[in-house]
């Protein structure tokens, strides 16, 4: 049995990781509306994310107190270079875990959906054990 100090430790990680989600997929969808279609507006997030509007407008305001994101009421949402630097390190990470999964033989649509929630959660040591062994898979 893990000991209380594990035990904690590791709760703490999935708390920590689960506070960063939210954030972590509202600058990454932020960043690929941006790209594909110019812009990203509160509407088009509500519906990608399957949220209401009044969800992501608090969503938002967090996002721009904490400096992700700028914007103004009814017109469309943009990326700080914090924002920016948050979406591609976001990026970066499902690619790892989606690459890894493929590696091991899951459907890439699959893996690309399971990558979604197992990114936010994975450590650094972890992710650079899944790019090694997608690397020695070449």
């Amino acid at each position: 049995m893990k000991s209380v100090e594990q035990q904690a430790r590791a709760f703490q990680r999935v708390r920590e990781a689960h506070a960063s989600e939210i954030v972590e997929d509202y600058v990454e969808l932020i960043a690929d509306l941006s790209e594909a279609d110019g812009d990203a507006r509160a509407v088009d997030l509500a519906r990608r994310l399957g949220v209401t509007a009044a969800t992501v407008n608090a969503t938002l305001k967090r996002l721009e107190r904490d400096g992700f994101v700028t914007g103004a009421p009814y017109r469309a949402v943009f990326l700080t270079e914090q924002g920016r630097t948050l979406a591609a390190r976001s990026r970066e990470r499902h690619r790892i875990v989606r690459d890894f999964l493929v590696a091991l033989g899951i459907d890439a649509v699959l893996a690309d959906e399971d990558a979604e929630g197992i990114e936010h959660h994975v450590s650094a040591e972890t992710l650079a054990a899944f790019e090694r062994f997608i690397a020695s898979q070449d």
